[in-house]
C-alpha cells in the first residue's frame, strides 16, 4: 500500500499510522450551524483524496453536547477519517492484479 499524500509505501497499518502522524492536518474538522433553533452545532470532519475528487466527509455524533469535542476527540476523528480514506484508494486507486502466466 502507498500514502496518497507522499509515496510512502508499507503495509495497511503502517500507512495508516504514518497518515495520522505525517498527514493529520489533511482531516479539516468543523462546527456548522444547528440543524434547528436550540440545536447543538453539526461537527463534521473531511478529508479529501489527492488522487481524484474524491471526499470523505462525515458528520461526527457526540453523545452530548460538549463543545470541546471535536478537540479533544481528535486523534480518534483522524483514524477513522484515514481509515475511510485508505478503503477507498484501495477500491478506486489500487494496481490491478497480475496475470496468471500462462501454463503449457
Amino acid at each position: 500500500m502507498r500514502c496518497p499524500f507522499c509515496g510512502l509505501e508499507g503495509h495497511h497499518r503502517a500507512v495508516h499510522a504514518h497518515l495520522v502522524r505525517e498527514h493529520g492536518d489533511r482531516v479539516v474538522m468543523s462546527e456548522g450551524k444547528p440543524v434547528r433553533e436550540g440545536a447543538a452545532p453539526v461537527l463534521t470532519y473531511e478529508v479529501r483524496c489527492p488522487l481524484c475528487e474524491f471526499s470523505v466527509k462525515r458528520i461526527v455524533n457526540p453523545r452530548g453536547q460538549d463543545p470541546r469535542f471535536l478537540e479533544e476527540n481528535a486523534a480518534e476523528i483522524r483514524l477513522v477519517a484515514f481509515d475511510q480514506l485508505l478503503y477507498h484508494v484501495e477500491a478506486a486507486h489500487a494496481a490491478p492484479a497480475p496475470e496468471p502466466a500462462a501454463q503449457g
